[in-house]
């Protein structure tokens, strides 16, 4: 189903999947943008709720909103759908349980046009739980254009995919999303396209991310952990002369240490099965020292064995496992 053809200024990436009870909320935050020449392309993946009725609702008397459907594929998939319908000459990506600043796409288009349009713009944001409370303070991320900004980059996604602004030539030159991977394709993303456009900050914070109590990805530690791993080798692969620029202690710093510091992130917060996963893919990398060794070795233990032990470390242990990680 397609609304009237026109160029829009921004066309806004959604996918949808058993997302029925967030997406009153979150199209209507685009609803809300005080920039209103956009496209909305939601494709739902499969849903078994009654998310496709209730897209077929709001689209109903809003040519702007452009509804497709495809048998589950993942979110890669969908929004590879929803970027080979786009006509808007910048793209943002918003999921179907979160929420922009009606400001948003106003700030964030005048801050690329002030940048000479084709580059990639980013913007700070708030974590959100179902009560509407706050799980940490607004953040706005750094200038990471001007100061080690491969580095930045390489060790972790700087921003959730609701907290920029592309050109889609950029979009489309880079390839768009890898439906391989099943956690991290924003990163994947960001990281091939921020490794080549001029970064450009807005500092205000104009995208909330929604925590709901249902099994959402960003929930599976392990996966991340090691997707987020997968995506940094491979931009290595890609990029050989990275390794060669910043040497390969500051490389492995930044991708076995920093699988390192999710393992003991998992392990501090008894996640056993997780920290279990990515303790064991640290020790293939042959990364950590001796005091980190006394944690991964216990990882090749029977799991019952394993939990039998972590029961039984004092505090201190724990402590101490804390105070070896902030020491990195």
């Amino acid at each position: 189903m397609s609304g009237q053809k026109y160029s829009p200024t921004v066309s806004i990436v959604m996918p949808c999947f058993n997302a029925a009870s967030h997406l009153q909320m979150s199209v209507g935050s685009v609803l809300a943008q005080t920039s209103g020449d956009w496209e909305l392309i939601i494709v739902d993946d499969g849903s078994q709720d009654a998310s496709w009725t209730e897209l077929q609702r709001l689209a109903q008397d809003e040519s702007r909103i452009r509804i497709f459907r495809q048998r589950n594929a993942g979110a890669a998939a969908a929004r590879n759908h929803a970027l080979r319908e786009a006509r808007g000459f910048y793209i943002a990506f918003l999921d179907a349980d979160d929420t922009w600043h009606p400001e948003f796409l106003e700030v964030m288009e005048q801050a690329l046009r002030n940048a000479g349009a084709h580059g990639l713009t980013y913007c700070g944001w708030q974590n959100i739980t179902d009560n509407g409370s706050h799980t940490a303070p607004p953040f706005v991320p750094p200038d990471y254009e001007h100061g080690g900004k491969i580095e930045a980059l390489l060790q972790g996604c700087r921003w959730p995919i609701h907290a920029a602004l592309v050109s889609a030539e950029a979009i489309r030159e880079s390839g768009g999303f890898d439906e391989s991977l099943s956690s991290c394709m924003d990163y994947d993303l960001w990281l091939r396209l921020g490794a080549t456009l001029p970064l450009v900050r807005v500092p205000r914070v104009l995208a909330n991310y929604h925590h709901h109590q249902g099994d959402q990805i960003t929930k599976n530690r392990a996966r991340i952990a090691l997707n987020h791993r997968r995506v940094q080798e491979k931009f290595l692969i890609a990029n050989p002369g990275v390794r060669e620029r910043l040497g390969t202690n500051r490389v492995r710093e930044l991708t076995a240490g920093e699988l390192l510091k999710r393992g003991y992130e998992s392990y501090w917060k008894r996640d056993l099965l997780a920290a279990r996963a990515i303790f064991r893919a640290v020790m293939k990398e042959g990364y950590g020292g001796l005091r980190d060794w006394k944690y991964l070795i216990t990882a090749l233990l029977p799991l019952g064995l394993h939990q039998a032990l972590l029961g039984a470390l004092s505090n201190d242990s724990a402590d101490d496992a804390r105070q070896r990680q902030d020491e990195r």
